[in-house]
């Protein structure tokens, strides 16, 4: 289990039910009767904790509250839920706190914050810096929660990350202060539109600008990756190079945003922590934010939930396997245990034209189950030089993967794909063109262990480099 470290500003979230009535004589108020009812919930850098630990893993929290009663009823709760309290620390000030009065149908009549928000001086918290600087190194990243309520001053938020930078600990941080250098060096930095717009005074109006804002804001800071959110259009990954990610929002309604950025946040370091790319982390992020929004009030988001909303996308996203390989390679020998055909070809596919369509047609004639390998950017280029591939690998595993005649389509990186072909051990190797058999990457093997190896030939004419010459000569 992966170990991580929220630190931020934590908050205590109280909801207090009842209901309205009539109109106050006094004024033109409402009236709330009280039902004598209240739910304590961990706010702010504490709500991110929390959805780290739903997330699956074990989580630490660190931030300061005051030796106050919403200070210990937060910890408590926070104990109960198993996460790691070590790190609060008391201090001369109050504990943030949310008193929110709920009518009827979940309608929030008010508001009462209760918080100290002046900045907590590096003298405050030098012994919890001390504490943190020798038990850092048990984790497996860190997040910076800032809700500007004082605690991550630049001064200590500075300090913090040369500790855990020293100890290669990829940071987290969600932002809310505009001063972006005390962010400096982090792995991921994740602002909503207007903070993006507040941080670089740029324009964030259309997704280009966006773009240009989100890819300033990560150049400037040199940070890896910039995440900038954007409500109900989804989510934009960029970074120093303006590559990018456009991840249109999973959710279905929106009723309440309140933990969608927590939600985020927590997600993209439980996976990345995991060892799962970034572009796959923002996926189950982005899932999870949608799942978030359709709740109401200060709540979490469970693994198991956003693997059942993952899991309804359809058949197409299935078919793509980018984790679990070994528990992918389980299913396959299942497969072949109840006689069931594994077919195997690989390839570019970077432009897919009618050709690839006829081709894997009938590779799949060959079996029950067809395979395509897919060669990454980098190998693509390797092969057909810089100008290629024209579409990124993403693009292209998501066209073979809507085709009905592809099962699985699996990147590899290698110049060959005899190292997957030797983990796969397909009963059929398909390959197009004029080879022979000799010829063809892991033919040996195949015929080696009693498979077979099958020569479809090309449609005549039709190919990616004829598409590509076409379009040239037409410009």
């Amino acid at each position: 289990m992966k170990k991580i470290l929220v630190i931020g500003d934590v908050m205590l979230d109280v909801y207090i039910n009842g209901f309205v009535e009539r109109i106050s004589p006094e004024g033109p108020i409402p009236v709330f009767l009280s039902k004598g009812e209240k739910k304590f919930v961990p706010g702010g850098a504490a709500n991110v904790a929390m959805n780290v630990k739903a997330a699956g893993c074990y989580v630490g929290i660190c931030g300061v509250i005051g030796d106050d009663l919403a200070g210990k009823d937060l910890a408590k709760t926070l104990s109960k839920q198993g996460i790691q309290i070590d790190f609060l620390y008391k201090c001369n000030r109050t504990t943030t706190t949310k008193t929110r009065y709920v009518g009827q149908n979940n309608q929030q009549i008010l508001r009462v914050d209760n918080e100290t928000k002046e900045d907590v001086s590096l003298d405050e918290v030098r012994e919890l810096l001390d504490i943190l600087s020798k038990s850092i190194h048990q984790f497996d990243a860190v997040i910076l929660s800032d809700y500007k309520k004082g605690f991550l001053s630049k001064e200590i938020t500075l300090s913090l990350i040369k500790l855990i930078k020293g100890k290669n600990i990829p940071i987290f941080v969600d932002v809310k202060d505009m001063d972006y250098l005390k962010y400096k060096g982090v792995t991921l930095i994740k602002p909503n539109r207007k903070e993006l717009c507040d941080l670089t005074k740029m324009s964030v109006k259309t997704i280009d600008d966006v773009i240009k804002a989100s890819t300033f804001l990560c150049k400037e800071t040199d940070s890896e990756y910039v995440l900038t959110t954007l409500g109900a259009e989804g989510m934009i990954l960029v970074n120093k190079d303006t590559e990018l990610l456009y991840e249109k929002t999973k959710a279905k309604e929106v009723f309440d945003v309140t933990g969608a950025g927590d939600t985020t946040i927590a997600y993209i370091a439980a996976e990345m922590a995991g060892g799962k790319s970034i572009k796959t982390a923002v996926r189950v992020a982005n899932a999870a934010a949608g799942i978030q929004v359709s709740k109401l009030g200060t709540s979490v988001v469970y693994r198991s939930e956003v693997k059942r909303f993952l899991s309804k996308k359809g058949d197409i996203n299935k078919k793509i396997i980018n984790d679990s390989f070994e528990k992918w390679i389980g299913d396959l020998e299942q497969l072949k245990s109840k006689g069931k055909t594994i077919v195997f070809t690989n390839g570019c596919f970077d432009i897919l034209h009618a050709g690839h369509i006829s081709y894997l047609s009938k590779a799949k004639e060959l079996g029950d189950y067809l395979i395509v390998a897919v060669n990454t950017d980098e190998s693509v280029k390797k092969l057909k030089g810089d100008d290629r591939p024209i579409n990124s690998l993403e693009d292209r595993m998501l066209l073979l993967s809507a085709l009905t005649s592809v099962d699985y389509v699996i990147a590899f990186s290698d110049d060959t794909p005899l190292e997957l072909i030797n983990k796969v051990r397909p009963s059929v190797l398909v390959k197009g063109g004029d080879y022979k058999v000799e010829d063809i990457v892991g033919a040996d093997e195949v015929i080696a262990y009693g498979g077979r190896v099958e020569i479809i030939d090309y449609v005549p004419g039709k190919s990616t480099t004829n598409i590509i010459n076409k379009s040239k000569n037409a410009l």
